[in-house]
């Protein structure tokens, strides 16, 4: 290579390297300091990433977001039957659906509330909120300890603005201002030649509270799943009911709900009235229902009163509440031997609106005619106003006790009660072998009709069963949920935090009076608001005409006074 391209290659070098300098587009990195190439950003590490996910989760986007996951999440737990509510129908769905069945178990959606999944979305969300919550809190806390900002340099880029020129001395304007603005609860803060005032504080307050009480309203549902009792009990009329795990038909529970904390209380049903329409189309529909109970709550004192339906009884915490009714058969069971091997009352269960039941009466400690123990057992249908089909059979025609009969086959053998199985107390085991039927002299099963009064006769001297009458039963339901009022205070909190945040305006206001040329002042008004508003500007003009009024306009020599204070109005 000559002298002369050596020295136009070094030229041209050294013209890439100026260009290379000045130019003002980004330049890649030669390498981190991995060695890959890439830029040398510095890590995060355990801490970084740590308080990364603190801010992710504490966000109030991600907190929406949990919110509308968790309304999601509790669709499955009002759809598909619950193991804790409704244990026979989840048995049902499992037998009718083999497939999906078992995939539902794993999933947890038997349980949603108390799932693995459903707990995280609800821990996440309670957090979230904590974390959302405190910082304002503090945040609005130091906000109202502080003072309103002092007036801007520049008053005139303020949306609402206002300006004069007065006689009147800059300690008279300032005061009449500070009195207006005092009487409308402003906040003041008075400074050299200016006041500062700020109102709408209760803006923040209510969204504030809009979001605990959001955080209350969720505690109040984790009360309520958690520590809830719902039970039924079916009661006779001159029977009585006493809150212990034991006395209940069914009971389900929350998680940490603990029978000793049961609140004592207890009631006996006195009477039970029912009234039905009794013509029309509508014939046999209920119309009234009554029940009428002497309670004693933790006091020990006997209280009487009448509940109806959707008219619960309130009692210690917990709201007992009417929901069916039904008829009892009264009956008295002789043994072999003459023995009272059995007396009282039997409910029957509905099969219709006309009240026709069914049921079965257990008489497991009856002796035979060889003085061996012998069980019996019962099976019937009852019909409250009895009416024979040739086709259909016994049927009834209308709910209450016109024309009662009670239809009876009867059974002896083993009532496998004594298996240790629990069993239903509404049916006999007729598939037992060990359960043989009664049977006329003729071969043909024993079934009779029995009005009350009668007496049946069993085959072979094994006993009779006589037909005293019919009583009334009530299903009561009794309900213990501890989060309701709670809840309650939380939702109206909740409205009440909402409209503060809607419909109360933060805004400030500043007032300036300083001495200007020829000896007079200079009045400057301004108002901000922090969301478009026309509070600020009406207020602004009701403050200029309150101010005005003890410092008007001073007159100019040339121009009619009139027109200033005309001008100062149309800037305000």
């Amino acid at each position: 290579m000559s002298g002369t391209d050596r020295a136009g290659a070094t030229r041209a070098a050294d013209t890439e390297a100026a260009a290379a300098a000045l130019s003002t587009a980004p330049r890649e990195e030669t390498g981190g300091d991995d060695g890959s190439g890439g830029p040398n950003l510095p890590r995060l590490g355990v801490i970084g990433w740590t308080r990364w996910f603190w801010r992710q989760l504490t966000s109030m986007r991600v907190a929406l977001i949990l919110l509308f996951l968790l309304s999601l999440a509790a669709i499955p737990g009002s759809i598909i039957p619950q193991q804790n509510t409704e244990p026979v129908k989840v048995t049902d769905f499992l037998t009718k659906h083999t497939l999906v069945g078992p995939l539902y178990t794993r999933l947890g959606l038997f349980h949603v509330y108390s799932s693995v999944w459903f707990s995280a979305i609800y821990i996440l969300l309670f957090v979230s909120l904590a974390g959302c919550i405190v910082p304002r809190a503090w945040q609005f806390v130091g906000q109202l300890n502080g003072r309103p900002p002092r007036a801007p340099r520049k008053l005139d880029r303020m949306p609402a603005y206002a300006t004069w020129t007065t006689e009147a001395e800059p300690d008279v304007v300032l005061k009449a201002a500070t009195a207006r603005l005092r009487s409308r609860r402003y906040r003041i803060a008075p400074d050299d030649g200016s006041v500062a005032a700020e109102k709408g504080y209760l803006r923040e307050a209510g969204n504030l509270l809009f979001h605990i009480a959001l955080f209350g309203l969720l505690i109040a549902f984790a009360i309520g799943t958690l520590f809830k009792s719902d039970g039924t009990t079916l009661v006779t009329t001159g029977g009585g009911f006493s809150n212990n795990q034991t006395q209940y038909d069914d009971l389900s529970h929350g998680a940490l709900f603990d029978p000793d904390d049961m609140a004592p209380f207890g009631f006996t049903l006195n009477t039970f009235k029912a009234t039905y329409q009794t013509s029309g189309p509508t014939k046999g529909t209920p119309v009234t229902f009554s029940a009428g109970l002497t309670y004693a709550a933790a006091d020990g004192k006997e209280h009487r009163t009448t509940i109806h339906v959707n008219e619960p009884l309130k009692i210690e915490g917990n709201k007992v509440y009417l929901t069916s009714h039904g008829y009892s058969m009264n009956v008295t069971v002789h043994d072999a031997k003459g023995n009272v091997a059995f007396t009282g009352p039997v409910p029957f269960l509905p099969l219709d609106g006309n009240l026709a039941s069914q049921g079965v009466i257990k008489v497991p400690d009856a002796v035979g005619k060889d003085g061996k123990p012998e069980q019996l057992g019962f099976a019937g249908l009852f019909t409250p106003t009895t009416v024979k089909d040739p086709v259909m059979g016994p049927q009834s025609t209308f709910p209450a006790l016109g024309r009662p009969d009670m239809f009876l086959t009867a059974y002896y053998g083993d009532l496998g009660m004594d298996a240790g199985l629990p069993q239903n107390v509404y049916q006999l085991d007729t598939a037992n072998k060990n359960l043989h039927q009664f049977k006329f002299p003729n071969g043909s099963p024993l079934s009779v009709q029995m009005a009350p009064g009668d007496s049946l006769k069993l085959p072979n001297g094994a006993g009779t069963l006589t037909f005293n009458g019919v009583d009334s039963w009530a299903d009561f339901e009794i309900v213990h949920q501890p989060g309701i009022p709670l809840a309650l205070g939380s939702a109206l909190s909740m409205l009440l935090g909402l409209a503060g945040s809607l419909f109360i305006q933060r805004r400030r206001v500043w007032v300036r009076a300083v001495a200007g040329p020829g000896g007079r002042t200079v009045v400057e008004m301004a108002g901000l608001g922090r969301s478009e508003s026309p509070k600020v500007a009406d207020e602004l003009t009701q403050l200029v005409r309150i101010v005005h009024e003890q410092a008007p306009t001073a007159p100019d020599p040339q121009t009619d006074p009139t027109d200033d204070a005309r001008e100062a109005k149309e800037h305000a």
